[in-house]
């Protein structure tokens, strides 16, 4: 398997997964409806520890734009590569977020709530600020890529053994860190099933996909990502 093509799949696979665990949780008739905040949080964790185990060995298990840049500044990464990563994390995230769509179809039929429909594809803030939400994204992913960039091999990304601690990571973001914005900390995360959400038939009660606030997700990322990146350089490996 190609790099490329490994962090389609590990990007699809995460977001399919993680993605999934949000519609359970929210989609009317679904068996996990109404199962809360710890559900999501575990299942996403789960998300990234089975999509970084996957694709590990072929691409170092970036799957995530932030990742990507974070590694590259901290020079563990070939900047070269750089943007073919972010591509391929983009339609990743496309693919995991229509995939997530023809699972649940019927369930998104049967809800009229498009908060709720919105909900499975992208984040939104319980409260919200631009500012308040732009510095939750940068800290939360601030967090994600300095304690990647301890785990991961040097000059490579992450391996299979680190799959675990990094799902253990986002777990921990998700559960101490989450509530404010729905913690997106990965541009691919977000975007790519936001413009899916855009895109796809969801019945009855379909809103816009609260273009006004999709900056935040991607910006926000990016620079917590290049701090991490940046504070790791001060205090060394």
């Amino acid at each position: 398997m190609t790099p490329f093509f490994a962090e389609i799949v590990g990007t699809a696979l995460l977001i399919l997964l993680g993605d999934g665990v949000v519609a359970n949780a929210l989609l009317k008739g679904t068996k996990g409806q109404n199962s809360g905040w710890i559900v999501i949080t575990f299942g996403w964790g789960m998300a990234v520890f089975a999509a970084v185990f996957c694709v590990a060995a072929f691409s170092g298990a970036h799957i995530n734009p932030a990742v990507t840049l974070g590694l590259a500044i901290a020079g563990k990464f070939a900047w070269a590569s750089v943007p073919s990563y972010l591509i391929a994390q983009f339609i990743g995230g496309a693919l995991g977020a229509f995939l997530t769509w023809l699972h649940y179809r019927p369930h998104f039929l049967n809800t009229e709530d498009g908060n709720l429909k919105l909900g499975v594809f992208c984040t939104a803030p319980e409260i919200r600020s631009a500012g308040a939400n732009l510095i939750s994204e940068v800290i939360g992913t601030f967090v994600l890529v300095f304690g990647v960039l301890y785990i991961a091999a040097p000059e490579v990304g992450l391996g299979a053994l680190d799959a675990l601690p990094v799902g253990l990571l986002v777990l921990a973001i998700g559960l101490c860190l989450g509530g404010t914005t729905g913690y997106a900390i990965n541009p691919a995360r977000d975007l790519s099933p936001r413009i899916m959400h855009a895109l796809l038939p969801l019945g009855k009660g379909k809103r816009d996909s609260d273009w006004g606030y999709a900056w935040i997700p991607v910006l926000g990322p990016f620079a917590g990502a290049a701090l991490a990146a940046l504070a790791y350089g001060v205090l060394g490996a």
